[in-house]
């Protein structure tokens, strides 16, 4: 397959945090007085793992049901990450920057969509050294919605000026990044279980193939 843009979310597929963005929510959850064990955190814990890879404050929002508790919580979550990533908890997935990196030298235009803010997002990179990795970096508020919609392939698409959507390839490790290629109509929508989906979560969202990790993505770009 001709690959003209590789759209590849953040964490759980390009970069690695160990468990950091549940921790983040939790620790909003507590700032919120929603205790462990509660009733409350069960409800929201549910929630969260459901809409992994959405946009945070729209998680949010559906946890507290009101815009300014849910901008309270997602700036304890924005300030939780933030932390974690100064304290050099959030690496880099083994070989991502690679894969990266003989994507652009095979003439692809590379994307990197994420649900976090772009200030979040952008600590990120500049963390890992990744300032330069990618054509386009974006987050929700950058195209209009997040995930499960289309509208960051959408955005990536028109501002890389891909001819094709036949030729966009998207990857991430949850349903909603699956869904989201599906619904933007890329021409092949590809799994990774480097971070919250399984194998089965993937392939019901409609995942075209569902790989260990990012590094055999070339793999099946070649055949």
């Amino acid at each position: 397959m001709k690959i003209s843009l590789a759209c590849l979310d953040m964490a759980g597929t390009t970069v690695a945090d160990d468990g950091v963005v549940l921790a983040s929510f939790g620790a909003a959850m507590r700032d919120a007085g929603i205790e462990p064990g509660s009733a409350e955190w069960a409800s929201a814990s549910e929630i969260v793992n459901a809409t992994m890879g959405q946009s945070k404050i729209e998680v949010f929002t559906r946890i507290f049901g009101e815009p300014a508790a849910a901008a309270r919580a997602n700036r304890a979550f924005e300030q939780a990450y933030s932390e974690q990533v100064a304290e050099g908890m959030v690496t880099a997935m083994p070989g991502a920057r690679e894969v990266l990196d003989e994507l652009r030298a095979a003439g692809a235009a590379i994307c990197l969509t994420t649900g976090f803010s772009p200030a979040t997002r952008d600590q990120i990179l500049d963390a890992l050294g990744w300032l330069d990795v990618a054509d386009l970096v974006l987050s929700p508020v950058d195209a209009g919605r997040g995930r499960p919609w289309p509208d960051m392939i959408w955005t990536a698409a028109l501002r890389l000026q891909a001819e094709r959507m036949s030729e966009v390839v998207v990857v991430g490790d949850t349903p909603s990044d699956i869904e989201t290629g599906r619904r933007a109509g890329a021409g092949l929508v590809i799994g990774v279980l480097s971070g919250a989906g399984s194998e089965s979560e993937l392939r019901e969202a409609g995942a075209d193939e569902v790989l260990k990790d990012v590094t055999e993505l070339l793999d099946v770009a070649k055949g």
